[in-house]
Formats: structure tokens, sequence, C-alpha cells
């Protein structure tokens, strides 16, 4: 058994990069950052060459396979110990990237470029998931220091998903359509290899007392509520999104519906590096359930809004509790989940946004079209209202953030104990 990490004192920024260096979050943003790029890439390339039909459906394709393959990436990394696994998915996610930039301008039929979305999905690394599986290992029982660091990661997922769309879009038009998926394939293959190589990546999950082995139980009613929750956080985003799509193509600017839900992303990030540096006293399900109603609130003027300027003004207001609800939903996920498999409990919460996305998508789309923009911007205020309600009722009834009966004994020691041996300075790794 190596000897675990000492987690330095302080909390904020400088307690996070103490405890893993600046190379760490460089490495997790840009190697994340395709997670990004390949949605908004592959719809701009195949919108170009063959209509927003086929683009629609291999995107969907795409979401898919990532929403199935999460989990299992997650289960394998905590079984196997997290450099293998992204060595493997790293190496085939770009392989499979370039097969399907190929196919689109190869012109192959649509069942075989589903087929290779539903394969680019099925190897995305889930380098978001595993490096906050990675934070939680590193800060062991220091919960001031992990909930900086996972409040910094979650908000480097912000930054990416403001940056990626926005790139997507400038490689698209001053370069060429394919440009965003082959710069995803190129990030995946170096910064997704350093990452897995990082001096911080765990080892195999090993059992520490009698009877806490990796197949542990996963599930337990604390995880299933967060489950839900993201389930229908990604159906907020995703009905929101839609309306703001709608609402700019009856207007005839089209191309300005990413500017607008970008205005989310920039008032997410800064909501996020405010609760890195004032993380505040409340309670992690505290903090869930007041960003949640939050949101809720936030949500329901979109059913007001009748042009660009007011969407742009009401998204922002919405990603002041983003990031600050993902914050709280993920340090509950460390804390509720079997810490043998925190890697999997991650990506399994990780999928449950992307289902929540796929689904309200489905229906946003076709009430959009037959009823307007507004129809798409209900399906969003539902699902932030319906948050609101779970979480509340639920909470009541069902104990979140504490791990289970079966694997308490186990979970602490299991912070630390799968560590790697650490590098002599790991900031210089």
């Amino acid at each position: 058994m190596t000897q675990p990490v000492s987690a330095p004192a302080a909390g904020g920024f400088r307690g996070v990069f103490a405890l893993g260096g600046t190379a760490l979050p460089l490495y997790a943003f840009l190697a994340r950052l395709p997670a990004a790029l390949c949605p908004i890439g592959t719809l701009l390339l195949i919108n170009e060459r063959d209509g927003i039909g086929d683009a629609g459906a291999v995107a969907a394709a795409l979401w898919l396979g990532q929403a199935l393959g999460g989990p299992v990436i997650g289960r394998l990394a905590d079984r196997r110990g997290h450099r293998p696994v992204l060595l493997v998915t790293c190496g085939a996610n770009a392989a499979v990237l370039v097969a399907l930039v190929t196919a689109v301008l190869g012109g192959l039929p649509l069942a075989a470029r589903m087929a290779l979305g539903v394969a680019t999905g099925l190897t995305v690394p889930q380098v978001g998931p595993l490096a906050r599986a990675r934070w939680a290992r590193l800060a062991g029982e220091d919960k001031k220091l992990l909930g900086s660091a996972l409040s910094f990661d979650t908000t480097l997922d912000e930054v990416g998903f403001m940056v990626g769309p926005a790139l997507a879009g400038i490689l698209a038009v001053t370069v060429h359509p394919a440009s965003a998926l082959a710069l995803a394939a190129a990030l995946i293959l170096v910064f997704g290899t350093l990452f897995a190589v990082h001096p911080t990546a765990p080892g195999p999950a090993a059992p520490t007392v009698p009877g806490a082995r990796g197949d542990v139980r996963l599930w337990s009613p604390g995880l299933v509520l967060l489950f839900a929750m993201a389930v229908l956080q990604g159906a907020a985003w995703s009905g929101a999104n839609t309306g703001v799509n709608a609402l700019a193509e009856s207007l005839d600017e089209a191309g300005a519906a990413g500017l607008v839900w970008a205005a989310m992303a920039v008032t997410s990030s800064i909501a996020g590096f405010v609760t890195v540096v004032r993380p505040g006293s409340a309670d992690l399900a505290v903090r869930l359930r007041w960003t949640i109603a939050a949101q809720a609130m936030l949500t329901l003027p979109l059913l007001a809004v009748s042009g660009l300027p007011g969407a742009t003004v009401a998204v922002a207001a919405i990603g002041l509790a983003v990031a600050p609800h993902l914050i709280a939903l993920f340090g509950l996920v460390e804390r509720t989940g079997p810490a043998e498999r925190m890697g999997e409990a991650m990506t399994v919460v990780g999928s449950g946004l992307i289902l929540g996305q796929a689904a309200a998508a489905a229906a946003a789309g076709p009430l959009a079209a037959a009823y307007g923009y507004r129809a798409a911007f209900a399906v969003s205020c539902a699902a932030a209202v319906t948050s609101g309600a779970v979480v509340l009722v639920g909470a009541g009834r069902v104990r979140i953030g504490t791990t289970t009966a079966a694997t308490a004994p186990a979970a602490a020691a299991m912070k630390t104990s799968s560590l790697p041996a650490p590098s002599p300075d790991p900031r210089r790794s």
C-alpha cells in the first residue's frame, strides 16, 4: 500500500494548484475540450454537406454512444487504473474521429456515419468525470480543499463549453468545416495522453477492508436522486438551447444563437470561479437545494422572452446558478458514491446530463416547430421546476452526501490507499 498524500491546508486556487500542480488542470482542460468541440463540429460539418437532418442524426448517435460508454469507461478506470484505460480510449477516440471525418467527406451512407458517431461517443475518454474522481482522491479527507478542487474543475468544464462551440464556429468559417473535429482528435491524442500519464493518475482500486471489493454496489437511493438531478439539469439546458435556436431562426438570425447561448457559459464560469475563492459555509445538500431553486426561478423569465437581447439577459441570469449547482451536485456524488467506484459514479452522473439533453432535444425540437420557440422554453422551465420539486421532496426522504453502510468503513481509506506513489514535486510533472 502506498503512503497517503498529505493535502495542503490552504483552500482556493492556491490549495488546488499546490495539490495537483499547474500541469494537471491544464492537461485536464485541453483533454476535455474535444467534448465541447465534437457535437457542434459534427453538426457544422454534416450540415454543410448533407443538411440538418443527417447532422442531427449523427450528433444524436454521438450523444447516445457517450451516455452508454461513459459508465463503462468509469468502471474500467476504477478496476484497471486511470492510466491504461485513458491511453486506450484516447487513441481509439482520435482514430474514430478521423474515420468519421473521412466518412463524411467521402459521402458514406448515413447508417455508416451514425455507426461511427456511436463509436465516437463510446470511446470518449471521460476526462471530466475522471478528473473529478482524481481530485477527490488527492484531497483525501480535507473537505474544504476538496470543495475548492471540485469547484475549480467544474468551472473548467464551463469555460470549455464556452470556448469549444465558439472555436468550432470560427474554424468552420475560416479554415474548413472539418477542422473542429480534426483539432478535437489532436487535442485528445496529445493532452489526453499527458493527462493519463500524469503522476497523479490512480491505479486500480484495491480493497482496504474484508469484503470491500471493486464490484461493491454502486447505486444507493442518494446516487439515484443525484442522477435524476443530472437528467433534469440536462433537460433544462437542452430545452433552453433549442428555444434560443428556434427564436434566432424565427428572426432570420440563426447565426446569433451561439453568441446568445455563450452568455450562460460566461456568467456560469464567473460564478464558478467565485465559488472557488469563496465557497461559503453551507452544507452541500443545502447548497444543492438553494441553487436548484434559484435556477428554477431564473428559468421562468424565458417564457416572456420576445427577442435576442431579452434571451441573452435571461440565459446569462440562469448561468449564475449553473456552476454552483453542478459544483454541489458533483461534490455530493463524491460523498455519496462508493469510493471503490468513484470514477464510475462520476461518469454515471455525467451520462445523466447527456441523457437529459438528448431527451429534451427530442421533445423540444418538434414542439418548437409546431408551436414556436416558447414551447421549447416551456420544456426547460418544466425540467427546472420539476428538479426543484424532486430535490425538495427527495432530500427529506433520502440521505445524500453520505456513503452507504456497506462501503462507509472503507471509504476514508480508499481516498488515499490507491493513489500512486507521489513524485518528488508533482508541479514539475
